[in-house]
């Protein structure tokens, strides 16, 4: 087991859910943490708390990466201290609405891809070659049983998934002749802000997801995540799938209701 303290890890999506998680689990680790999410207000007040509980650096910033200008500007002006980046976790990602194709709402559409698909694209293409530089990394590319699977109303989503699977397979036979390991985590339901995503701010319905089931929470997908990053040098997960013991498949789990 390899151990994290002191690499320098950046996360994506970090104001919640898999992201926030994810970023406490590695601050109990002793990792040095880069944090970057569209809502800075949650961001500062997850910072502070890293600081004040784990006396670790955290550096942070705004970020939407579905702007490549964006995200190419704030990862090249990072302070040197926090240039090289060891851990790179594409958490970055969302879902909306459960509309049939044909009924599908186009701006829906496009926030999806380009979050869950460019997005991952752009702060990979920045940070990946100065892994190759240093000779060291690994990548967490958060997935989803989506990507393995296609539901009703999840058709746009569910592509989107299948791209990051695509993308992580591709990466890996890329990086197949670097010390550089990549890894897809792919949860089933987790119990976090997604639903009222999905279904914009709709908490009645996002609960009705979870109803009669124990799903995953974040905390179980980040020690997922910190599991991938913490293998021997020679060792590298390609694909971690996790799911609820009460759900078997995308549509097939078992309710006590």
């Amino acid at each position: 087991m390899q151990t994290i303290k002191n690499r320098v890890a950046l996360i994506t999506g970090a104001s919640s859910g898999i992201g926030q998680a994810t970023a406490i689990l590695f601050a109990q680790n002793q990792a040095r943490l880069i944090l970057a999410a569209r809502r800075t207000d949650r961001l500062e007040k997850l910072v502070s708390m890293l600081k004040s509980e784990h006396k670790i650096e955290v550096h942070y910033f705004s970020l939407d990466v579905r702007n490549q200008k964006h995200v190419a500007e704030k990862i090249d002006s990072l302070p040197d201290e926090w240039k090289e980046i060891d851990i790179l976790i594409n958490n970055a990602g969302l879902s909306r609405g459960l509309d049939k194709l044909h009924e599908g709402k186009i701006l829906d559409w496009e926030e999806m891809i380009d979050t869950n698909v460019k997005g991952l694209l752009y702060v990979s293409r920045e940070v990946i070659p100065g892994m190759i530089k240093r000779g060291r990394g690994d990548i967490v590319n958060i997935g989803s049983i989506a990507g393995h699977e296609v539901y009703p109303g999840g058709s746009v989503y569910c592509a989107s998934k299948h791209a990051v699977d695509a993308i992580t397979k591709g990466m890996q036979i890329d990086l197949v002749d670097t010390p550089i390991r990549v890894c897809t985590v792919d949860p089933g339901m987790v119990e976090s802000e997604f639903s009222v995503v999905r279904f914009r701010g709709d908490q009645k319905r996002a609960d009705k997801v979870y109803t009669g089931i124990k799903p995953l929470s974040p905390d179980d997908v980040a020690e997922a995540i910190l599991f991938c990053v913490t293998r021997p040098p020679h060792v590298n997960i390609h694909q971690l799938r996790i799911m609820p013991t009460a759900q078997a498949s995308a549509t097939i789990a078992y309710r006590k209701i």
